[in-house]
C-alpha cells in the first residue's frame, strides 16, 4: 500500500509542508475553532468553517470540524472525545486512512490542532503531525493559501485504541489523595489557574498542579513553538515523573502540553478528558485558587 511522506516528529516545519504540498497520501487538515461570547455574556465555540472559506486555507487543505465531527457533541463536557467508531468515521469523511500521513494546524496558537493530533494518536494513528507556527506562521511567510470548499479524497479509517493515554476523574482524585505515583500539569492561561479568571463555577486548579500555559508554548513574533530549552525548563518540575496527567478547561489546552512533553520524550502522558469542566462540577473536589 502506497503510504505518505515520512515524519520523523510530531512537528513539521512550514517549509517542510510546503516542500510537499501536493504530495501523493498527505492530508493537511484545518481543526480552527473561533472563541466566541453571546449576547448574554456566556462564553462559547464557533466552528472555524466560515473563516476556512472566505479568511483562507493552506492551499489544498481540508476542514475537520472538532465541534461536532471531531468530538462526542453529546458528550456532558464541552469537546468530549468521540467513540472509536466516531473517531473513524470522521477521519474517513475528511479523506484519511491507514495509509495517510496527516499534517494538521490552526489558525490560532496551534492547540486545536493538537487536540486533533492528540485523538489520532490515542486512537492508535501515528503518522500524523502539527505544523509549527500553523496558519498564523504560513501567511506571514506568504505561502500559498486558497479560498473555498475542498472536497476531500477518499478514506478508509481503521481506530485502534490506547486507552492509557487518557484518565478519568478517579484517577485523578488518587493522585491528588497520593495514592497514585503521577504529575499534573495544567494548560490553562496563568490567570485562569491562579483562579484570578475564568468562566466556571469554581475557579483555579486542581491541588499538586503545574502550571504550562499553552499560550506560552509558542514564540509571540513567529507563533511557532519556542526551543526544546526553553521547553524543557517549562516542563522541568515534573519531567522525571514516571507519569504526566495533562489537564485544562476541556482538553484542549492540555493537548498542546501533551505535544510538547511528546517533543520533549516523554512516553507516559496521559489526558484528562473531562478536565475541570467535569472537575469543577463536583463541589466536593478540591479547587486551588489565589483566594483559598
Amino acid at each position: 500500500m502506497t503510504s505518505g511522506p515520512h515524519l520523523s516528529s510530531p512537528v513539521v516545519s512550514t517549509q517542510w509542508l510546503a516542500d510537499h504540498l501536493g504530495a501523493e497520501k498527505l492530508v493537511i487538515v484545518d481543526a480552527t475553532v473561533v472563541p466566541s461570547v453571546l449576547p448574554n455574556g456566556k462564553h462559547t465555540y464557533l466552528g472555524g468553517h466560515d473563516s476556512f472559506l472566505f479568511d483562507g486555507h493552506v492551499d489544498g487543505a481540508v476542514f475537520a470540524d472538532l465541534l461536532d465531527e471531531f468530538s462526542d457533541p453529546s458528550g456532558a463536557y464541552p469537546f468530549t472525545r468521540p467513540s472509536a467508531s466516531a473517531f473513524e468515521a470522521a477521519a474517513t469523511s475528511i479523506g484519511i486512512d491507514n495509509s495517510t500521513t496527516v499534517v494538521v494546524y490552526d489558525s490560532s496558537v496551534g492547540q486545536w490542532a493538537a487536540r486533533v493530533w492528540w485523538l489520532f494518536r490515542a486512537f492508535g494513528y501515528d503518522d500524523v503531525a502539527v505544523l509549527d507556527g500553523g496558519l498564523v506562521k504560513w501567511k506571514a511567510e506568504e505561502r500559498p493559501v486558497d479560498v473555498g470548499h475542498v472536497e476531500p479524497g477518499t478514506g478508509g479509517f481503521t481506530a485502534t485504541e490506547r486507552p492509557e493515554l487518557w484518565v478519568d476523574k478517579s484517577y485523578v482524585e488518587s493522585v491528588v489523595a497520593g495514592d497514585v505515583a503521577a504529575a499534573l500539569v495544567c494548560g490553562l492561561p496563568p490567570g485562569e489557574f491562579a483562579g484570578e479568571a475564568g468562566h466556571r463555577s469554581r475557579l483555579g486548579h486542581i491541588p499538586g498542579s503545574h502550571s504550562a500555559p499553552a499560550g506560552r508554548l509558542v514564540s509571540r513574533e513567529s507563533n511557532a513553538l519556542i526551543s526544546d530549552d526553553k521547553l524543557r525548563a517549562t516542563f522541568a518540575p515534573v519531567l522525571d515523573d514516571e507519569q504526566i496527567i495533562v489537564y485544562c478547561a476541556a482538553g484542549i489546552a492540555a493537548s498542546s502540553d501533551a505535544l510538547a512533553l511528546t517533543l520533549l520524550g516523554h512516553t507516559n502522558v496521559a489526558l484528562y478528558d473531562g478536565s475541570l469542566s467535569e472537575w469543577v462540577a463536583d463541589e466536593t473536589a478540591p479547587v486551588i485558587s489565589a483566594a483559598s
